[in-house]
């Protein structure tokens, strides 16, 4: 990863020096010719890293002197830290004494003492860069030692790539595992079995080493119609490294469909799990099992046999002594065999040569025949293979793989990922990254996308300029390609065709664990009696931390400061430590679904590099930091779920916010934050006539037609608001937002008639849902929206008539006249005087040239309006 480290070094280096020429900080006088002449010689060695990362596989000496560089590198990135905490400090300072020029004395003194402080900061950086150049200059010195070739660019149209729709992304054809499948599920769907007849269960088991594909196999007969019809519960449980059998009972209970325990208490949580499955047949898989406590064991099955006559347990395992563990006989034991070389080609192929032209797919078969022989029979290998061939178009680059010096290595860990290794190294070095961090999260997690990219970002792994939420999507787009992630799951509505979420393969999840471990010359011993050992090591690997049980500790050691993610998500806490404001280092914290934490520190202002601060879901949480406008990098607030927060007017100075999910303080302070994208939730209090005008001014003030990039908005009107009938309709109306936006939700609105600009033609609006708005008691004209695709009418009391105006009818081309061109989804719910719904007229029934109406209605739903007693026939029939 030397390369990767180095990358993002250099970049780190050029952003900053930009950043300092940009606000005329100079903090580093004095260096200036150290710092160009370090950024030419990381380029230079950068250009030689590739070949060094391969050398480094098999020759110690170059190994060992990869990890210095690596280790240096990641010191040289904490000065860097410093250097931009300065930068940060003195743009603050500037801004307090700019806000302080009343008294001139005043002024005058504070510069002083300020100037005195930069000095001192700039004196210290200046002597810690020399420092490590010092040292990098050393090792880079070395490197003309070991004879490295410089590498050759990576193909730009490898690197260009992007998802598509095709079998690369959802492979589900798995080769040569026909007469398996057939066998297992036969198994599955007989009654009664040898081992388990006193427990009413049969136990089976798929062995096999990694990478061979027991779990696919064990997919395909979970899947399979036979098996579906054969049991009552079907649960499917990833177990891997940890057998924790509180934490599997409550994880079948909840598969089950049970609710899950509200405690970790074990004799409630394993009767509870007993009841749920009691007298139900089921099959429960426990995939990749590799514990061999007995103990545990016997305490989860004792539990399962309550389930129903014919209830099975699969279970897929690498190591043969868990099955005999379990209790196994040798024909419950089921030992998968390896693909042939010729299923082996058959899968490397139908991916390799996916989207080539079938005339030249020819002169590839011998020789990628050849090279699925190197996959030694595992499908895995088969696959990340030909992910790594389909960007090779040439003969030459294919023979080059196949007479790759990487397979005759004899390093026992090299030797199990030798097909991963060389799609790793075609990887560029922020892919690289990307890719081994993966790492953090434990064997058989579901990964959420979004998540993964926001950390990424936090790490630095994105760059520093531009939409890194764009460049993040690109960046696991291109791992999708090569086949290093699976079990995908997609979104719905708009984003149908985006990955939500995924899982790593095992041996996929080992690798990327190797390449973190082999950098373990980084790791420095430690002897703090606050921290564990492991935790601060983990901290050294990834910079980042994940708590969901509790802090680690209320004072944070010193040791941790190298932090620049911190995940405190359901923790439980009720209180978080000022120690918090220590990691100054920090640029993503997630303290999310702490539903009992009442506020947040001062101190969290300190931490001037935070970029993302996760509140969701603080249900108790009563304001943010009166400091906040200190964050001044803070560009992603998620506060979802906290409707009793409260803001303190130093929000409005964040101008480069660009998520803030909810806002329920001044309107007003809004009118800055012009980056705001994504949605957004505004709750608006009324409290009194007093207010009445000022409220009006202040949604003005507030400019939401100047946020272009904000997709959905929610008005939301608390329920103690009270106020004329004018002051409603000139509120709703100051809010307009941009005609960009594509969702819109009003709740809880009392005027008697929604805005005017809701039915504007330039609207891209697809969705309106309006919702308790009880006092409308007409429908504005939706039918003009030309991208209308989902109207939804809840709760809207006072509603009485739906007219023709609705339809919005206006001439199109021609003589042609559309009423609700897009539309795919109308309801109306509970609208409970709803009485009429008019009708066109018999003329414009008959002129069907002239009426379009709702041409893509697919849903009509009509819940709860049994004041209506007849469908506007003649409109339906259009």
């Amino acid at each position: 990863m030397a390369d990767a480290i180095v990358s993002m070094l250099l970049d780190r280096l050029a952003a900053l020096v930009e950043d300092q020429a940009r606000n005329e900080v100079n903090l580093v006088r004095g260096v200036e010719n150290e710092i160009l002449d370090l950024s030419y010689e990381l380029k230079t060695v950068r250009n030689v890293l590739d070949d060094a990362e391969k050398k480094g596989y098999k020759d110690k000496n170059v190994k060992d002197w990869l990890d210095r560089l690596e280790r240096t590198a990641y010191e040289m990135d904490d000065v860097l830290d410093e250097w931009n905490m300065a930068i940060l400090k003195f743009r603050i300072q500037q801004s307090n004494n700019a806000a302080s020029k009343k008294k001139v004395w005043s002024f005058i003194s504070t510069s002083c003492i300020c100037f005195k402080k930069i000095f001192a900061i700039r004196r210290h950086i200046v002597l810690k860069i020399k420092e490590v150049k010092a040292r990098l200059d050393l090792i880079l010195v070395e490197k003309d030692l070991y004879g490295f070739v410089i590498s050759r660019s990576v193909n730009p149209s490898c690197e260009s790539w992007r998802v598509q729709s095709t079998s690369l992304v959802d492979l589900e054809e798995i080769c040569g595992r026909d007469v398996e499948r057939e066998n297992l599920v036969s198994k599955l769907v007989v009654e009664g079995g040898s081992t388990g007849e006193e427990l009413g269960i049969q136990i089976l088991y798929v062995v096999g080493v990694a990478g061979l594909g027991k779990t696919a196999l064990a997919k395909l007969a979970y899947n399979d119609s036979r098996v579906k019809n054969c049991f009552q519960l079907r649960i499917w449980i990833c177990v891997s490294d940890t057998f924790d059998e509180i934490g599997l009972a409550t994880r079948i209970i909840e598969g089950a469909g049970g609710r899950k325990p509200k405690t970790n208490q074990s004799e409630i949580v394993l009767q509870c799990l007993k009841d749920t499955i009691s007298e139900k047949s089921f099959l429960l898989v426990l995939d990749d099992v590799w514990i061999e406590d007995r103990t545990k064991w016997e305490t989860l099955k004792n539990c399962l046999q309550d389930g129903g006559p014919g209830s099975k347990i699969l279970v897929t395992t690498r190591n043969k002594r868990v099955a005999i563990m379990m209790g196994a006989v040798k024909n419950e034991i089921h030992h998968l065999g390896h693909l042939s070389h010729d299923n082996c080609w058959l899968l490397l192929g139908r991916i390799a040569l996916s989207g080539k032209y079938t005339e030249n797919c020819g002169m590839f078969e011998n020789i990628g025949k050849n090279i699925a022989k190197k996959c030694k029979g595992l499908p895995l290998a088969a696959k990340t293979l030909g992910s790594l061939l389909h960007f090779k178009n040439t003969f030459e680059e294919w023979e080059n793989l196949l007479t790759n010096e990487i397979w005759e290595l004899e390093e026992e860990e090299v030797e199990l990922f030798p097909h991963l290794i060389l799609s790793y190294n075609e990887l560029s070095p922020s892919l690289k990254c990307c890719f081994s961090y993966c790492s953090v999260f434990p064997k058989g997690t579901e990964i959420d996308v979004e998540k993964l990219i926001t950390k990424w970002m936090a790490m630095g792994y994105l760059g520093y300029n531009g939409d890194w939420k764009l460049r993040g999507r690109e960046y696991f787009d291109k791992l999708v390609m090569r086949s290093l992630f699976q079990d995908f799951e997609k979104g719905i509505g708009y984003d149908y065709e985006l990955i939500k979420s995924f899982k790593m393969h095992d041996i996929i999840h080992d690798f990327a664990q190797f390449l973190r471990k082999k950098n373990g010359g980084l790791m420095k011993q430690t002897t703090c009696q606050t921290c564990s050992p492991l935790i601060v090591s983990h901290v050294k690997q990834y910079r980042s931390l994940f708590h969901q049980k509790e802090l680690p500790d209320p004072h944070l050691c010193d040791r941790l400061t190298s932090l620049r993610l911190l995940s405190l998500r359901k923790c439980g806490l009720q209180k978080i430590p000022r120690e918090i404001g220590n990691l100054i280092k920090l640029i993503h914290l997630d303290m999310s679904s702490n539903k009992r934490v009442k506020e947040l520190p001062e101190m969290l202002c300190n931490l001037r590099e935070l970029e993302s601060l996760n509140i969701d879901s603080c249900e108790s949480l009563a304001h943010l930091p009166r400091g906040v406008h200190r964050l001044v990098n803070l560009k992603y607030i998620y506060n979802s779920g906290t409707d009793s927060l409260q803001y303190p007017q130093g929000l409005a100075r964040l101008t480069g916010l660009v998520t803030l999910s909810r806002f329920g303080g001044k309107l007003g302070w809004l009118k800055n934050l012009n980056r705001l994208s994504g949605s957004l939730k505004l709750t608006i209090e009324l409290s009194g006539d007093s207010e009445e005008e000022v409220v009006v001014e202040d949604a003005r003030e507030a400019e939401l037609a100047k946020k272009t990039r904000i997709q959905e908005l929610t008005i939301y009107f608390s329920d103690s608001c009270k106020a004329k009938e004018s002051v409603w309709m000139d509120l709703i109306d100051a809010l307009e937002p941009h005609q960009n936006m594509q969702t819109l939700s009003i709740q809880d609105y009392k005027g008697s008639q929604l805005p005017r600009w809701i039915s504007s033609p330039f609207n891209q609006l697809k969705s309106i849902t309006i919702v308790h708005c009880k006092l409308i008691f007409s429908m504005p004209p939706l039918g003009k929206l030309p991208l209308l695709e989902n109207v939804t009418i809840w709760n809207n009391s006072q509603l009485e008539f739906v007219g023709r105006e609705f339809l919005g009818m206006t001439t199109n081309s021609g003589d042609r006249v559309v009423g609700f061109p897009k539309l795919k989804k109308l309801a109306f719910w509970n609208c409970t005087k709803w009485n009429k719904w008019e009708d066109i007229t018999a003329e414009e029934e008959e002129d069907c040239v002239a009426v379009i109406l709702m041409p893509r209605l697919t849903e009509l739903l009509i819940i709860n309006c049994e004041c209506l007693t007849e469908l506007p026939h003649r409109l339906l029939r259009k």
